[in-house]
């Protein structure tokens, strides 16, 4: 980001970079456009071992804190990130903020068939104009399909939408943003929301904001989809917090290497 554009300041989790943002800023600043990715727990650990997803990584504009985990490690590590901004906050926040700004339309790609219809319904309902002009549910391994690739490309030029909201889950959506962002001839804001669309279509709840708030929407997760979902949350992202204490460590070395001895 240009520092001249008032760039925010960021915090360092392992090796990734967290915009420390606030909400307001946020919005006014997300119809200059860019590109939105929102690291939770999952997408650190990921990052950690998956070269193709930390090099998409680099291609965000904003990186947005999607997880109270997230923020407690920030304090923990001694820079606290002030505003905790999840995908699924973020977007009907994003339109609601907008609603009036008729330059302002999106294209919603991912969830299932159906799906993204139903949220286009709900969203342009709630704002009072067709804000969402189009949406694709893509099918499964389309992104493996250059033929299909090219398709979708073409329907979000067509359509003419200034903002494409990817629904499709990480590492996938990240990593075809990164492989396309530039094939887009009107779309500068891209956002990479998650589960965002089944939210808004109400095809899937959302954890109370209460679980939100003290960093357990995660169990609620595991509950709702056990089977795709326990490793994840129980296994995969366990290390988190080891890393997170190795790191705190390894700053506290440093600074006591800093700290001047007598001769």
């Amino acid at each position: 980001m240009n520092p001249s554009q008032s760039v925010p300041q960021q915090v360092k989790i392992l090796d990734v970079e967290i915009d420390n943002i606030t909400w307001s800023d946020l919005l006014r600043q997300l119809k200059s456009g860019g590109i939105v990715f929102t690291p939770n727990v999952d997408h650190i650990v990921k990052l950690q071992k998956d070269p193709e997803f930390f090099l998409a990584y680099q291609a965000a504009t904003y990186r947005l804190c999607d997880s109270k985990i997230l923020q407690m490690a920030s304090r923990f590590l001694g820079t606290p990130i002030r505003d905790k901004i999840s995908g699924s906050d973020l977007f009907p926040a994003f339109y609601q903020y907008y609603a009036k700004d008729e330059e302002v339309t999106i294209f919603l790609l991912g969830a299932a068939e159906g799906v993204a219809e139903e949220a286009q319904r709900r969203i342009n309902h709630k704002v009072g104009r067709n804000m969402v002009v189009q949406t694709y549910s893509p099918p499964y391994g389309f992104e493996k399909d250059e033929q299909e690739c090219a398709k979708i490309i073409d329907m979000v030029n067509e359509s003419k939408a200034t903002v494409l909201a990817v629904g499709l889950g990480a590492p996938k959506q990240e990593k075809w943003i990164y492989k396309y962002k530039d094939c887009f001839e009107h779309a500068k804001l891209i956002m990479a929301l998650g589960a965002t669309i089944d939210f808004e279509a109400r095809n899937v709840a959302r954890a109370p904001k209460w679980a939100s708030e003290l960093g357990v929407e995660w169990i609620f997760r595991i509950w709702q989809e056990p089977k795709r979902l326990w490793r994840r949350y129980l296994v995969d992202d366990l290390p988190f917090l080891w890393m997170v204490l190795q790191q705190k460590r390894g700053e506290n070395r440093q600074k006591r290497s800093e700290v001047p001895t007598d001769a």
